[in-house]
């Protein structure tokens, strides 16, 4: 995703509202998205972006700018979801979610454009069984397209920690996939 204008950043930092709601608009899909991948509940994820975006709010000033503004936005927002799943007992799999996924793996249409409860039955379904963190990283960089870099900056993790979870992650989910008749040996 495109760096935002350092002007912007800079009138943020000053207090202005507008400038802000301009970040808001800019920013809020791709939290959602995010947090939609990591919480799989709608509501819940809802509410982790204003969360995040009151917390970017509060602490702007203490953004620097020299980091890059949207791994600042992702580690606050993965903190969120991190408290959020601490907090509350991760959703297991729906008996339907295997359903959604057959009917997206056998769909020929390519344009097909996951609804967000299809997205939250497939992530819910693939990533049963996966730690925190192995869940964390799987989505920045599989399901967001973060780099492993990206990842650690936003996660705190070395780049050991990071492809070895990573690595866990994808061997689960290929054992989930091949369990569920999607893959073979």
């Amino acid at each position: 995703m495109e760096q935002i204008d350092n002007e912007i950043l800079t009138r943020c930092q000053r207090g202005d509202k507008t400038a802000f709601k301009w970040v808001v608009k800019r920013y809020q899909q791709m939290l959602f998205s995010l947090s939609l991948k990591m919480l799989g509940d709608e509501e819940e994820a809802k509410d982790v972006v204003q969360e995040t975006f009151i917390r970017v709010w509060q602490n702007f000033r203490n953004y620097d700018p020299k980091r890059s503004f949207t791994t600042w936005l992702y580690t606050i927002a993965t903190r969120q979801c991190l408290d959020r799943m601490k907090a509350t007992k991760f959703v297991c799999p729906m008996p339907d979610d295997e359903r959604v996924l057959h009917c997206f793996a056998s769909d020929n249409d390519s344009q097909q454009t996951l609804e967000n409860s299809e997205w939250i039955s497939i992530v819910r379904l693939l990533t049963e069984g996966l730690s925190e963190k192995q869940r964390l990283v799987f989505t920045l960089c599989q399901l967001e397209g973060l780099s492993s870099q990206e990842a650690e900056q936003i996660t705190g993790m070395d780049a050991r920690q990071v492809k070895s979870n990573l690595y866990v992650a994808r061997q689960t989910i290929r054992k989930r996939l091949k369990d569920l008749g999607y893959e073979e040996d």
